[in-house]
C-alpha cells in the first residue's frame, strides 16, 4: 500500500487467521488496517487476529465503495478469490501486497 492511496475511498479484503475473509470500505486504508491489526476496528476481525491485507481497490467515491463492499460481501469465497486474482473488480484495478 502506498501513501498515494491514503484518503482515497477504498474497498479492502483481509484474510483472517481462521481462514475467513473480511471485506470493508474506508477513506483511510492505512489507518483502518492499523486498527484491524491492533484489534480495535471490527468485532469480527478482533477475534480472528492476525489479519493480512490481500487486496484493495479504489472506487470513485465513498458511496460507490460502500456499494462495492455490499456486492462483494454477497459473493461466495471462491468468487471473491477469483475476482481478486483477476486484477479487476467492478471495473477497478485490484492492488495486492507485494
Amino acid at each position: 500500500m502506498t501513501d498515494s492511496s491514503r484518503n482515497l475511498p477504498a474497498v479492502y479484503v483481509l484474510a483472517c487467521s481462521d481462514g475467513s475473509l473480511y471485506t470493508g470500505a474506508t477513506v483511510d486504508l492505512a489507518r483502518r488496517l492499523g486498527a484491524h491489526r491492533r484489534g480495535t476496528a471490527a468485532k469480527y476481525t478482533r477475534g480472528r487476529l492476525p489479519v493480512a491485507l490481500i487486496g484493495w481497490w479504489h472506487p470513485a467515491t465513498f458511496g460507490v465503495a460502500k456499494s462495492h463492499e455490499a456486492r462483494f460481501k454477497r459473493l461466495r469465497r471462491a468468487a471473491k478469490l477469483a475476482a481478486l486474482s483477476s486484477g479487476l473488480v467492478y471495473g477497478c484495478v485490484v492492488h495486492t501486497e507485494a
